[in-house]
């Protein structure tokens, strides 16, 4: 009887798993087979997957798998500011006649202001990662630069792939009235239409695909990283990263990615940029093909034909082990050594891009 209840107990545990991983709405869409088979007619596609345009593998040797299990038990008492950090207070959103501008509001969220038109990055404005609000990794700042519900009007949401910290559920959903379209790679239209965005505002890109918007010239880039929401579904969704090209400034996002030829690729078609967003953190040699080290990330702007770098992807959560300065501190002693502009801008700090001076403090000390 005993053994009986506890298989029941099992079994039940089981049940109720698979059913929150296929129902529940925060792990997004699938496609349809119809959609499912036009995915798989992009070049980026092979045996049932995205795939990179070079070789990506991550270590996955049980030393290795030992190793992070243990980085992770033993923890790291510098990976946390142990102050609040500091957050500017965007009191406006008013668009400049001379100055593209972008603002800052913690890992890769950005909002960038160009000709006459407010993108915004990889909202992702909730407290935590996790796809449960009251678990998972929490943000560093108790505040934002400005409360979701109280942004404009946005033009353009631009997503570069479906992982947690870059597209949101609870995010979209509050945005998704004040958006008039979603620009995202291949097969992440499904997540937002489950989340009830209409049809008519997604516009899905393959790599290199390029789309006209009064002016501004969006492209679709690659990228080197991977992409799932659950258990089932790595890799069944494209990652990228994004050009943005106006009438005066010329804007490259890298998304998440490791460092590849990719970077040389964009900036021989669509360099020199005025501005890059790349990222910086959440690195570590043991998943180094996905997420650049600090000094990649240099590399990576000069490959780019990169004017001036702001660093993104750090000081808004933890998902490596190491310091939580680290990123910013690495990227500015090798951009130090090669002679490169880069800003470093505060959590809402507005950066106009062509100004005679970008912010540069160092904040995070």
């Amino acid at each position: 009887m005993i053994l009986r209840v506890m298989l029941s107990l099992v079994i039940g545990i089981l049940l109720a798993g698979f059913l929150f991983l296929k129902y529940h709405p925060v792990f997004g869409g699938k496609a349809s087979k119809e959609k499912a088979n036009a995915l798989s007619q992009s070049e980026n596609f092979a045996r049932k997957k995205f795939i990179n345009q070079i070789p990506t593998v991550m270590d996955t040797r049980i030393t290795t798998m030992v190793g992070i299990l243990r980085d992770f038990m033993k923890g790291n008492p510098n990976g946390k500011p142990k102050r609040a950090i500091p957050v500017e207070p965007l009191n406006s959103v008013i668009m400049p006649d001379k100055y593209t501008k972008v603002t800052w509001f913690g890992h890769s969220t950005l909002l960038l202001e160009m000709d006459g038109k407010r993108l915004l990055l990889d909202p992702m404005f909730s407290k935590t990662l996790s796809p449960f609000s009251s678990i998972g990794g929490k943000r560093y700042s108790k505040i934002l630069p400005i409360e979701l519900e109280e942004l404009p009007a946005i033009d353009v949401v631009i997503l570069s792939h479906d992982h947690y910290d870059h597209l949101d559920y609870q995010s979209i959903k509050k945005l998704k009235d004040k958006v008039s379209q979603f620009y995202v790679p291949l097969g992440v239209g499904n997540h937002l239409a489950r989340w009830g965005v209409e049809a008519e505002k997604i516009k899905e890109f393959d790599w290199w695909n390029e789309y006209k918007l009064d002016g501004l010239t969006l492209v679709c880039t690659p990228a080197r990283h991977f992409s799932g929401r659950s258990v089932s579904d790595r890799d069944t969704t494209l990652w990228s990263s994004w050009v943005i090209v106006g009438q005066e400034s010329r804007v490259y996002f890298s998304g998440d990615t490791g460092y590849g030829p990719h970077f040389a690729k964009i900036g021989e078609m669509y360099g020199p940029f005025d501005l890059t967003l790349i990222e910086c953190g959440q690195y570590d040699e043991r998943w180094s093909a996905i997420h650049m080290m600090p000094e990649e990330t240099v590399q990576a702007h000069f490959d780019v034909k990169g004017k001036i770098l702001i660093p993104v992807h750090w000081s808004a959560f933890t998902l490596a082990f190491h310091d939580w300065t680290d990123p910013i501190e690495r990227v500015r002693k090798a951009a130090r050594k090669r002679n490169l502009g880069i800003s470093t801008p505060k959590i809402g700090e507005t950066v106009f891009i062509g100004s005679v001076e970008y912010p540069n403090s160092i904040w995070w000390r």
